[in-house]
């Protein structure tokens, strides 16, 4: 069983609105996190353990469980178990590439450990998250997740070549949200069940996930997002609410986001902010969150499997509320 305690409350929310089944079979994802960074060597083991252990949000593997149901089983709790490894895996390459010495509030694995130590942890848990898939021939949540990690490196490659841009498109910003986190999510869905109206609610609360995040990174406060405002902005990232602030303050486009130190990055949040860009990104969100509801019907989805998942989008929402 998952520990509550350690679970966020939109997350809670859907396990107290579900049967039985779902809080086990979350638990049940936890042990083989816990198993899969068990015995490759105790200093990887150790650091890897601890990343896993740090949580998070779980979203993904909740949403395989969810799509997958309750007849899902023991294939559902390794697709879940599989994703939530590439995602974690994601994270500490994150941290190497944007030298984060923060992550969820602790220090990362590239801070106290370094960054060739942390690229060995992100390394064996993209590994393991296959190995695990390949030891019982799930071919075909191999070949989902290996297309969904592709569509990762895309993202990330396309936000370095973006980086310190402040002339980027929405379009541009739009494309690489939906590589670097919106599959991720469609994935997920997938994983569960291969209805292609699910793979499109994932993508949508993938996207709203990712605009309402960029949202906290200008708004914060650090003790809520585990991390300074305006990190993004230090390293690089333009994001939905400065290119909105920009319409109303085109002279925010010419601000030299690389000579910005943190107390300047938190003025220039300020200044983002006093547009109005924070509303308007939110309100986009919420009309994604809306839309993606919508697929739901389409994957003519009902009774307790389309409440949880609506949950799960409410969830994205409040979350950031």
């Amino acid at each position: 069983m998952t520990r509550r305690s350690s679970v966020p409350p939109p997350v809670t929310a859907v396990l107290d609105a579900s049967s039985r089944w779902l809080p086990s079979r979350l638990g049940e994802v936890e042990e083989q996190l816990r198993e899969q960074s068990r015995g490759h060597g105790e200093l990887l083991a150790a650091d890897a353990g601890a990343t896993l252990a740090a949580g998070g949000k779980r979203l993904r593997p909740l949403l395989v469980l969810l799509c997958a149901g309750a007849d899902g089983g023991e294939e559902a709790v390794r697709a879940a178990t599989a994703i939530e490894l590439v995602h974690m895996a994601t994270l500490v390459h994150d941290d190497v590439l944007d030298d984060a010495p923060l992550r969820r509030g602790r220090p990362t694995v590239a801070a106290t450990g370094g960054r060739g130590r942390a690229v060995a942890v992100g390394d064996l848990l993209f590994s393991r998250a296959f190995a695990l898939l390949a030891a019982h021939g799930d071919t075909r949540a191999i070949s989902l997740l290996a297309e969904a990690s592709v569509a990762l490196a895309r993202g990330e490659l396309a936000q370095r070549q973006d980086a310190f841009d402040t002339g980027i498109s929405e379009r541009r910003y739009l494309e690489r949200c939906q590589m670097k986190t919106g599959k991720l999510f469609e994935c997920a869905c997938l994983l569960g069940l291969d209805v292609e109206a699910l793979g499109a609610f994932g993508a949508e609360i993938g996207l709203a996930f990712q605009l309402l995040d960029d949202v906290l990174d200008v708004s914060g406060p650090p003790e809520r997002t585990g991390k300074a405002r305006g990190t993004d902005l230090l390293d690089g990232t333009v994001t939905l609410p400065l290119i909105v602030a920009a319409e109303a303050d085109p002279a925010i486009r010419d601000v030299d986001l690389s000579g910005l130190d943190s107390d300047a990055a938190e003025s220039f949040c300020d200044r983002i902010a006093a547009t109005g860009a924070l509303d308007q990104v939110r309100t986009r969100a919420l009309s994604m969150v809306t839309a993606a509801k919508q697929k739901l019907n389409e994957a003519q989805f009902d009774g307790e499997q389309k409440h949880l998942l609506e949950l799960v989008a409410d969830g994205v929402v409040q979350r950031y509320s």
